[in-house]
C-alpha cells in the first residue's frame, strides 16, 4: 500500500491533503471513541431489532437480549431504549460514470435524508468517490452547508463523455472508482476522532476498480473506530451492481444493505435507515474478557421471541496498551 508521503505529494489541495490523506492501515489500533473506553473497557452497542414483517420493534426489555463475546455470555451493564446521544454521519456519494443517470435522484434523497434524520447536536460531512475522492463538506450541523455541498457533486468519467473534476485526493493513474478509498479515509481519517455514535451511509452501485486499499480493510477501519456502514446500492440497470460485497460490508459493520433502482424505492430506502437511526436500543457491557491485546472479538446479540431479526455490529477491536 502507498506511504503517507506518497499520497500527501499527489495531493493538489495540501492542507485538505492533510486532513484525510490516505496511509497505511495502521499495526496498532486506533485510539477508541467512548464506544470502546480504554479506562474501562465499556463496549457500547446500538442495536435495531424487526419482526419477519419487517417492522421495527421498540418494546423489548433488558432480559430480553443476551450478549456473547468469542461464545462467552456477558452480563448487561446498561440498557436503554431511547437513544439520545448524538450522531456523527458520513454521506458518501458514488460519482463514477456508473452513476450518471441517477446522480439527481441521489442527490435529492440525500438532501431529504439529512433534512430529516438529522436534530440537534447531530454532525454530517459529505463525500464523493470516482476517480478521486473529495470532501465536499466537514463535519457541521449547518445543513445549508451540507446541501450546498450535495449539490457540488459531479460526475466524473476521467474521459470519454463525462467531465472530469480534481479530487482532494488525486488518485495517480487511477482508472476506475475508488469506493473502498473512500469509505477507509471516511472512517480511519475522519470518524476516527468523533466521539459517539458514528455511521456512514453510501450510495453506490458497489463496484470498485481503481482503489489503493482492499475491501477487508475498508471493513477494519469501519470496525476499529465503531462506525456502523449503511449501503443504499443505487444503480442503473444497464451497468448493474456488486450486492455481496454492499452486504459483506454492511453486514461485518451492523448496517443495512437496500437495493435501489429507481427514485421511489431510493427515497423508501432512505426513510428506512432514517427510522432505524433514530429506533435504537442501546446495550453496555465489561468484557469479561479483559486483556488489553488489541485482538478482534466476536460479538453475538440474540434476542427472545420468533422471527426477530437482530442488527448490529459483529465485534469490534479490544485496546492495547
Amino acid at each position: 500500500m502507498p506511504s503517507l508521503k506518497k499520497f500527501a505529494a499527489l495531493c493538489a489541495t495540501p492542507v485538505l491533503a492533510a486532513a484525510i490523506a490516505l496511509p497505511a492501515l495502521p499495526q496498532e489500533p486506533v485510539v477508541q471513541g467512548p464506544t470502546i473506553k480504554t479506562s474501562v473497557n465499556l463496549v457500547n452497542l446500538f442495536v435495531t431489532v424487526r419482526d419477519k414483517n419487517k417492522r421495527i420493534v421498540t418494546d423489548l426489555k433488558q432480559d430480553d437480549f443476551k450478549v456473547a463475546e468469542d461464545g462467552q455470555d456477558q452480563k448487561i451493564a446498561f440498557f436503554s431504549k431511547e437513544v439520545t446521544q448524538p450522531i456523527t454521519l458520513g454521506l458518501l456519494m458514488d460519482t463514477s460514470g456508473s452513476e450518471q443517470y441517477m446522480l439527481g435522484a441521489i442527490q435529492d434523497g440525500a438532501s431529504s435524508f439529512l433534512n430529516r434524520v438529522m436534530r440537534k447536536g447531530d454532525e454530517a460531512m459529505i463525500m464523493s468517490f470516482d476517480l478521486d475522492v473529495d470532501l465536499l463538506a466537514d463535519f457541521t450541523d449547518d445543513r445549508s452547508a451540507l446541501n450546498r455541498a450535495i449539490r457540488k457533486a459531479q460526475i466524473n468519467t476521467g474521459g470519454g463523455g463525462g467531465p472530469v473534476t480534481p479530487g482532494t485526493i488525486p488518485q495517480s493513474g487511477s482508472k476506475g472508482t475508488n469506493f473502498y478509498d473512500a469509505l477507509y479515509l471516511a472512517c480511519n481519517e475522519k470518524l476516527s476522532t468523533e466521539a459517539g455514535r458514528k455511521a456512514v451511509v453510501v450510495l453506490t452501485d458497489a463496484e470498485d476498480n481503481g482503489s489503493k486499499v482492499r475491501v477487508e480493510e475498508a471493513i477494519e477501519a469501519a470496525q476499529r473506530t465503531d462506525t456502523v456502514v449503511h449501503i443504499l446500492l443505487v444503480y442503473d440497470p444497464h451497468f448493474g451492481a456488486n450486492a455481496n460485497i454492499a452486504r459483506k460490508i454492511t453486514d461485518e459493520t451492523g448496517g443495512r444493505m437496500i437495493a435501489v433502482n429507481n427514485e421511489k424505492h431510493l427515497q423508501e430506502a432512505f426513510d428506512q435507515i432514517s427510522e432505524e437511526l433514530r429506533s435504537q436500543y442501546t446495550l453496555g457491557y465489561y468484557p469479561s474478557n479483559s486483556a488489553r491485546d488489541g485482538k478482534f472479538r466476536k460479538i453475538k446479540i440474540d434476542v427472545a421471541g420468533k422471527d426477530l431479526k437482530v442488527l448490529a455490529r459483529k465485534g469490534y477491536y479490544a485496546p492495547k496498551n
